[in-house]
C-alpha cells in the first residue's frame, strides 16, 4: 500500500487531490494493491478515496466492491456498495457480479440475484454463470446448481471444476467422478490442479484404494507437479482409502512440505492405530523448525489415545502451554479424556473433566459416557448421562450406550426402561450399514435387511462361515443385543450385522483376492471384531475396515488396534 499512500500524499501536496482525473487514478492503485496485498486493512484507504470520487461510475464500483470481496470480514461492506449501486442508478456489468456472487457464496446468500442478473442479460457469460453455479453450490442448491450447469451456452475449465466442487462439497462424490469422466471427454480441455484437488477428496471420502491408485496415475501422467497442496491431499486420501503405507511414500517424495502435510501423515497414522509412528513423525517435524498450529496437536493427542500411549499423552498435552504458548482448544480436552478413558482411569478422566476452564460440552460428557460402559462402570455411566442429559437430552448414541451396558450385565429390567424411554422420546437408533468396494463398484449391506439380490445365499453362507470359525474357538458374543429375548434369538440378530454379511458376500464372490475392504457408518460392535479376527486367520485374507472412529487392520488372528478399541 506505500505507492497508493505516497501518491496519494503527492497530490495533496501539489494540490490535485480533488481532480477527478487523478483520483480514479489513485483509486485504481488502491484496488489493486488491496487485491495484492490480501489485508482486508487495505481496503480502508480505498473506500475513503472512493467516497472523494464525484458519481462514481460502474468501473469505480466494481473496484470497491472487488476490493471488498477479498475478505470474509469484509463481505457485508461489499454487499453494501453493491445496494449503493443500485440504488443510485449506476448499472453493472458483467465484471460485477462474480465479485458479489463470491461474496453471496461465502454467506450463503444470492439466490434473488441470480433473477436480476437474468432481467439485465448477463447470463450469457461464462464467468457469470460459474459464479452462480458456486453460490448454488455453497448453499446446497446441488440440483439448481447443476440445471444451471447444464444449460450454459459455453463452458470453459472453471465451470467444470465449480460443478464438480459443488458435488464434493454437498456429500455427491460419484456424481463428481462422474462429472470429472464427462469432462475428460470435451476436447481441448485439460483439468487443472483445483480440479484434481476436487477429485481427490472425493475419492477420500469415498474411500477407494483402487480409485486412489488411478487418480495418482492419472496426475502422473498428465504431468501435474507435487506441490504440496495436491501432494498433502493425496496423503490424506490414501489414509482415509486404508493404506497410510502409501500416504508414507507421497509424503517421502515431497520437496516441500508445510504444517498440514505432516499433519495429514500424523493423522493418518493415528487413525491407523500407528501412535508411536505419529508421534515419531510429530517430533522430527519439530527438528525441522516447523511450529505446530492446534489441528497438528490433536492429531498427535488422537495418536496417543488409539495406541493408549498414555505418557506420551500427557507430554504433549503439557507442551501446549509450555512450549507453544497456546491455550488447549475444546477438542484438546475431548482427546485427553478420551485417553485417559480408554486406559480405564475414569476417576482421573473425570476429575480432568471438572477441573477444566472452560465448560465441557455434550461432547466431552459423550466420550466420557462411552468409556464408562466400555470399562463395566454403570455407576460412573448414570452420573454422566445425568450431565449430558442437561445439555443434548434427546441423542440417540447416549441411549444405546446405556442400553448395551445394561443387557451386557443382564440388567434386562434396566435395558427395557432405557428402550421404553427412547420410544417416548421418538428417538430411535441409527441402523447399521457397511460398504464393500471391489472393482470401483460398491456393494451396501443393512443389518438385518434383504435388499441385496444375493441376500438369501449371502445369510446361508455366512451361517456356514460363522460354523467354521466356531470351531476355532469363535462364539457369538450376545450381550449387546437390545432385547431379553432368547439366545438363539440373539444369535440370529447379532450373526446380521453389516460387516458380516458384507464379509460373506466376499467370500463369496471374491475369493481369490486376499485383501477386502469394508466401509462402516457405526463403531465396530465387540463380536464383530472378534469374528473378523477369527476369518481372517480361517481364511488367510486380510480384512480392512474403516469405521466411526479408526481402521481396523485383521490380519492372521490380530488386529492392528491391538483389541484397543
Amino acid at each position: 500500500m506505500n505507492n497508493a499512500r505516497k501518491f496519494h500524499a503527492r497530490l495533496v501536496k501539489v494540490g490535485l487531490d480533488a481532480d477527478p482525473l487523478f483520483l480514479r487514478r489513485l483509486f485504481g492503485l488502491c484496488c489493486r494493491e488491496c487485491a495484492a496485498a490480501g489485508d482486508s486493512t487495505i481496503a480502508s484507504h480505498a473506500r475513503d478515496v472512493f467516497e472523494l470520487i464525484p458519481s462514481p461510475d460502474t468501473f469505480n464500483y466494481n473496484g470497491i466492491i472487488k476490493s471488498h470481496s477479498h475478505y470474509p470480514s469484509s463481505a457485508s461492506q461489499a454487499l453494501s456498495f453493491f445496494s449503493r449501486m443500485i440504488s443510485n442508478g449506476v448499472r453493472p456489468d458483467h465484471y460485477t457480479f462474480p465479485s458479489v456472487l463470491k461474496v453471496c457464496a461465502r454467506a450463503h446468500l444470492g439466490y434473488e440475484l441470480h433473477a436480476l442478473i437474468l432481467k439485465i442479460g448477463f447470463c450469457d457469460f461464462v464467468y457469470v454463470c460459474n459464479a452462480l453455479v458456486n453460490v448454488y453450490g455453497c448453499c446446497g442448491y446441488v440440483e439448481s446448481a447443476l440445471k444451471l450447469f447444464d444449460e450454459m451456452p459455453d463452458k470453459d475449465l472453471v465451470s467444470w471444476s465449480t460443478i464438480i466442487s459443488c458435488f464434493v462439497n454437498n456429500g455427491f462424490w460419484t456424481e463428481a467422478l462422474q462429472c470429472f469422466q464427462q469432462m475428460q471427454l470435451v476436447e481441448n480441455l485439460k483439468p487443472d490442479e483445483v480440479t484434481m484437488l476436487s477429485v481427490v477428496v472425493a475419492i477420500s471420502s469415498l474411500g477407494s484404494l483402487e480409485l486412489g491408485k488411478w487418480v495418482e496415475g492419472y496426475i502422473r501422467r498428465n504431468g501435474f507437479k507435487l506441490s504440496v497442496p495436491l501432494g498433502t491431499a493425496l496423503i490424506d486420501m490414501y489414509s482415509r482409502c486404508g493404506s497410510v503405507d502409501e500416504s508414507i511414500k507421497v509424503f517421502d517424495e515431497m520437496s516441500q512440505r508445510n504444517i498440514a502435510t505432516w499433519t495429514a501423515l500424523i493423522n493418518g497414522l493415528a487413525v491407523h492405530g500407528r501412535g508411536k509412528e505419529a508421534l515419531k513423525v510429530f517430533y522430527e517435524m519439530k527438528k525441522t523448525g516447523l511450529r505446530p498450529d492446534h489441528v497438528m496437536l490433536r492429531a498427535v493427542l488422537v495418536g496417543c489415545s488409539h495406541s493408549g500411549l498414555v505418557d506420551d499423552g500427557w507430554k504433549v498435552w503439557n507442551s501446549i502451554r509450555d512450549d507453544y504458548n497456546m491455550e488447549p482448544m475444546l477438542e484438546h480436552y475431548g482427546c485427553m479424556v478420551d485417553l485417559l478413558g480408554r486406559a480405564g482411569s475414569l476417576h482421573e478422566a473425570l476429575d480432568f473433566v471438572s477441573k477444566m476452564p472452560v465448560r465441557p460440552n455434550a461432547v466431552i460428557w459423550r466420550i466420557l459416557l462411552g468409556a464408562c460402559v466400555t470399562h463395566n462402570r454403570l455407576d460412573l455411566a448414570e452420573k454422566v448421562k445425568g450431565r449430558i442429559q442437561e445439555l443434548d437430552p434427546d441423542h440417540e448414541g447416549d441411549y444405546v450406550l446405556l442400553s448395551n451396558a445394561y443387557g451386557g450385565l443382564g440388567q434386562w429390567n434396566e435395558k427395557a426402561n432405557v428402550r421404553t424411554l427412547m420410544r417416548d422420546k421418538r428417538i430411535s437408533k441409527d441402523p447399521g450399514y457397511s460398504v464393500l468396494i471391489v472393482d470401483q463398484e460398491f456393494h451396501k449391506f443393512v443389518s438385518g435387511d434383504d435388499s441385496h439380490p444375493l441376500s438369501k445365499e449371502i445369510k446361508e453362507f455366512l451361517v456356514s462361515i460363522i460354523d467354521s470359525v466356531r470351531a476355532d474357538g469363535y462364539s457369538l458374543g450376545t450381550t449387546n443385543v437390545f432385547h431379553d429375548i432368547e439366545e438363539e434369538e440373539k444369535e440370529n440378530s447379532i450373526s446380521l450385522h453389516s460387516e458380516k454379511l458384507a464379509v460373506a458376500f466376499w467370500l463369496l464372490s471374491f475369493r481369490n483376492r486376499k485383501t477386502m475392504r469394508i466401509m462402516k457408518n457405526l463403531r465396530i460392535c465387540h463380536d464383530c471384531h472378534c469374528f473378523m479376527k477369527h476369518v481372517s486367520c480361517k481364511f488367510g485374507v486380510e480384512i480392512i475396515i474403516r469405521d466411526r472412529n479408526r481402521f481396523h487392520h485383521f490380519k492372521e488372528g490380530a488386529c492392528s488396534c491391538k483389541d484397543y478399541w
